[in-house]
């Protein structure tokens, strides 16, 4: 059963899609989530408060998603190989995450927003992404810390594939190797912004692509 703060982010995350944030009402998300309206503001101090436990949420979605597309791709191995019979390697790890890139922001404005930093009027105002001075309201803190802009978000990504595939590159160049993951991640954002053609399609351009980037190893 989902806790009073988990109620009230989906409700706030329901009303969003529906309407502008500046149209969002505390009384109408407290009433929603079938709490008071003083249990919100406990919760999340004022609108603001809310907003950026909101995005917050949705940055952490996005990268717990991150974890799950290096984790459930398996690593290269003899035996290892994709439908066409191509052995699995590195860069299908990466285009797992690009895939996962692309979709969570078709399907989040605010994830969209967040990966890009542009946001529209219909969202919460930009000023919730700087960090905010900590609020009196214990619950509140949670959320003061702020949101994470596109170089912060797109370093957790890079560094997130970095750990995975040193596990199984340990002699690639440390340096060469978070720069081709950082390139992946950047891919991936490129074609939220600007999607490639129809005939190769996002995973093929990115694959083209860290193909013509091989690392090279320590030494």
């Amino acid at each position: 059963m989902p806790t009073a703060r988990e109620s009230l982010l989906d409700a706030a995350l329901s009303a969003l899609a529906r309407l502008p944030w500046s149209g969002v009402r505390m009384v109408d998300v407290a009433s929603a989530a079938g709490v008071s309206r003083q249990t919100l503001y406990n919760e999340f101090g004022s609108k603001d408060g809310l907003a950026r436990a909101l995005v917050r949420r949705e940055a952490d979605v996005y990268l717990r998603g991150v974890d799950r597309a290096l984790a459930e791709c398996p690593p290269a191995s003899p035996t290892s190989s994709d439908a066409g019979g191509t052995p699995l390697g590195p860069a299908d790890r990466l285009v797992h995450v690009a895939e996962w890139t692309v979709g969570s922001a078709r399907s989040s404005a605010l994830v969209r927003a967040l990966l890009t930093g542009c946001w529209s009027e219909r969202l919460p105002a930009p000023s919730v992404r700087t960090t905010a001075a900590v609020s009196a309201v214990p619950a509140q803190r949670r959320a003061d810390a702020g949101v994470p802009g596109p170089a912060e978000l797109i370093a957790a990504v890079r560094d997130r594939a970095l750990a995975a595939l040193e596990k199984e590159m340990p002699g690639a160049d440390p340096v060469e190797l978070g720069r081709y993951c950082e390139t992946a991640v950047r891919l991936g954002l490129s074609c939220v912004v600007a999607p490639p053609g129809r005939s190769e399609g996002h995973a093929g351009y990115i694959r083209s692509v860290l193909a013509r980037l091989p690392v090279r190893a320590v030494g």
